[in-house]
């Protein structure tokens, strides 16, 4: 295999044990075995099982963002960009199981909180493109002329705590509504008609 591919196996492998274990639980030895591999060869490609972890997780997270990047370009509109954005970034652990299963074993993965945020780099670029969004919403007069860095912040507070109550808490299914009323309040506040 390519080491390109190699590394994707090993975080997507370290991934399935990580959901399944925890980070606590989980040994260098448990992935090694999984992928076929000596504990020896996986430090070729890991410092340690702390660094295994955080690449893992940085991987599951920028293909969560991949895939709402996707669905976002592929659209015209700027209302449509917005309103996929919302729905897909929301929608996305619902699909991917041993995300929202390791997000529930670690919720600090996801904090309410930026400045205890381990993957702040990671959710910047989240909100970098929330902005780009309001940024083109307002540049075509389709949004309202709102600051769109501190919209871009609410919406990724907003955001966060339906993802926190949705899927790490597990909170009523009635949340999934609750979502749906709340993007439609804030596209009706955002948008000029």
């Amino acid at each position: 295999m390519k080491p390109r591919e190699d590394i994707q196996n090993i975080y997507q492998t370290a991934l399935a044990v990580f959901s399944e274990y925890g980070f606590q639980k989980t040994t260098m030895e448990d992935v090694a075995g999984r992928l076929g591999m000596t504990k020896g060869n996986l430090y070729l490609y890991v410092k340690n099982k702390k660094d295994l972890y955080h690449k893992t997780v940085a991987h599951a997270l920028e293909a969560w963002q991949s895939r709402v990047l996707e669905a976002v370009a592929a659209q015209t509109d700027v209302k449509e960009k917005f309103r996929i954005m919302c729905f897909k970034a929301v929608e996305y652990l619902a699909q991917d199981n041993l995300l929202r299963n390791l997000l529930v074993r670690d919720p600090e993965i996801f904090p309410m909180f930026s400045d205890k945020d381990p993957f702040a780099d990671i959710n910047r670029n989240s909100i970098a493109l929330i902005r780009s969004i309001v940024v083109q919403g307002i540049a075509e007069g389709v949004f309202r002329p709102v600051d769109p860095d501190r919209i871009s912040d609410v919406v990724f507070m907003i955001y966060k705590m339906f993802i926190i109550r949705m899927y790490i808490r597990a909170e009523d299914n009635a949340l999934h509504d609750m979502f749906e009323d709340t993007v439609d309040l804030c596209t009706r506040g955002l948008f000029t008609q």
